[in-house]
């Protein structure tokens, strides 16, 4: 099946084609670097990164591009509050943000660039409109002119009336169209700024990612993304810019993801959800939920709903999601211990697969054709539309019919040569198509509030309940159980030891 995505500019999915055979450009706006980054500046780099990772799978060489906004009004706002530079405030902003990706394992991002650091290309890009007669200054201000623009809102559907975004008002008769949006802003000389042909002042938030995205990807690129709050007016101007300067094509599929809302519990005992943003107060940040929760489970969250639909954030949904990867997690230890070698180290290879399989077991070739079968639909979910939520329960359905596969065989207790092989490659299957998204890379990482210490009072308590069952005091040794459980601690038995695992 070839790959299908949603094209917000057409408002259906299409067959994807690259620009360029073989290659693939994505741009994706990143964050404005004046306070810490919220969840929902993780989930379009989370969705692209697997994306990234996906087409680099089917065989495309892929560049991706996320910008860094670090100068801005909100910057400037908030450095004065602090008393410190711009530069400083994005400096510090935007470590911590890095910091939060390679974290949730993001690392395909090929450039990072600054607005700061493209002001010749933001400038050049300027002037091009202007001997299109697209842009025009009043007072040291630079506005890109409407009427110029052809098709101005074939993007979101909306008219050039409802553009405010990006302006500002102007006395009397100077600006000619109230929807014309800002290129270039005069600044005062105690703020950041830089000289230009029209005086000292700064870009305006659109030409910043038109200029740096035609930088790195060329004029006309594969894939623009971000969060649909971005479609009007930021990615509408950015069409209308770029195509008005260049007279080509600017980006060919244009990839919007849900906004990330906070879940919560009125007094009423109804569940609600709003967007979660700056401006609202209602941030969980990165820094904050990763002291809180593994990288990977908060991975393993956004890559669980379509990445067109909303994220609904909440304690609950974490929770329920750990509970979940942590099933996964606890198959490929299990098919590690059966198998006596790492499923993590090695791609799954079909061959070795079939050759182990006893070919006289019906039940041995009906596991062979799940596992070969659930790799296709793992992939089909991704070709269309790039399901990532349909992939990772096809994940969920392996890891159950292996599982039952393990104990109808009774393979913990003992194991043939042919079914270790079996085991081994079906861990293989699971990782090798989490891989793909950036998941189950290798062996979950111990959590510092699972460390040492928590090995050894867990130790103890299996030796209570061990004791308890030798006694034949079963209902203690089942409240031991039962107790543990209840804070997501899932014991264990099995031939010669008892283990446990949190989730």
């Amino acid at each position: 099946m070839a790959l299908r995505l949603y094209n917000t500019l057409s408002k259906q999915k299409e067959l994807f084609e690259p620009v360029n055979p073989g290659k693939v450009g994505i741009y994706v706006c990143g964050p404005t670097v004046y306070k810490d980054s919220h969840i929902g500046h993780a989930v379009g780099p989370v969705i692209f990164d697997a994306l990234k990772k996906f087409l680099q799978y089917k065989g495309y060489d892929v560049t991706l591009v996320i910008n860094i906004t670090d100068v801005d009004d909100k910057l400037i706002i908030e450095a004065g509050n602090r008393g410190i530079s711009v530069k400083e405030l994005a400096a510090e902003v935007s470590a911590g943000y890095f910091d939060a990706m390679d974290l949730l394992g993001v690392d395909s991002i090929d450039h990072y660039p600054r607005a700061t650091d493209h002001i010749t290309e933001i400038i050049n890009m300027i002037q091009q409109l202007a001997e299109n007669e697209a842009a025009y200054a009043v007072d040291g201000d630079v506005y890109c002119d409407i009427s110029k623009v052809k098709d101005y809102g074939k993007l979101s559907h909306r008219k050039s009336e409802d553009q405010l975004e990006g302006s500002r008002q102007l006395s009397g008769n100077e600006k000619r169209n109230p929807a014309d949006f800002a290129l270039w802003k005069k600044a005062q000389p105690d703020e950041i700024g830089w000289d230009s042909p029209w005086g000292y002042g700064r870009p305006g938030w659109h030409i910043e990612c038109s200029a740096m995205s035609m930088k790195f990807l060329g004029e006309t690129f594969d894939i623009h993304g971000g969060g649909l709050d971005l479609i009007f007016p930021h990615h509408e101007n950015e069409i209308a810019q770029s195509e008005t300067a260049t007279c080509k094509p600017f980006a060919k599929y244009w990839m919007h993801n849900g906004l990330t809302r906070l879940k919560t519990k009125a007094a009423s005992g109804e569940w609600k959800a709003e967007k979660m943003s700056k401006s609202l107060g209602n941030i969980k940040t990165l820094k904050s939920l990763l002291a809180e929760v593994s990288p990977a489970v908060i991975r393993f969250f956004l890559l669980s709903t379509h990445y067109r639909r909303p994220i609904d954030f909440s304690e609950e949904s974490i929770i329920a999601t750990q509970k979940g990867m942590m099933n996964i997690y606890r198959t490929l230890e299990r098919l590690t211990r059966i198998s006596k070698d790492d499923v993590y180290s090695d791609l799954f290879q079909a061959r070795c697969f079939e050759q182990a399989m006893d070919t006289d077991t019906d039940t041995d070739k009906q596991l062979f054709e799940y596992i070969t079968a659930g790799q296709l639909r793992f992939l089909e979910a991704l070709d269309d539309d790039f399901n990532t939520a349909g992939a990772i329960s096809v994940l969920y359905d392996l890891s159950s019919t292996i599982n039952k596969f393990i104990d109808d065989h009774q393979l913990e207790s003992a194991a043939s040569d042919n079914a270790k092989v079996l085991m081994l490659e079906s861990g293989r299957m699971i990782s090798t198509l989490g891989k793909i998204l950036g998941l189950f890379t290798g062996p979950l990482e111990s959590n510092e509030n699972s460390d040492q210490l928590s090995a050894q009072l867990m130790d103890i308590m299996i030796e209570l309940r061990a004791n308890a069952r030798k006694e034949k005091n079963f209902a203690l040794a089942d409240m031991i159980r039962d107790r543990l459980k209840a804070i997501d601690i899932v014991i264990e038995d099995r031939p010669g030891s008892t283990t446990w695992t949190k989730g």
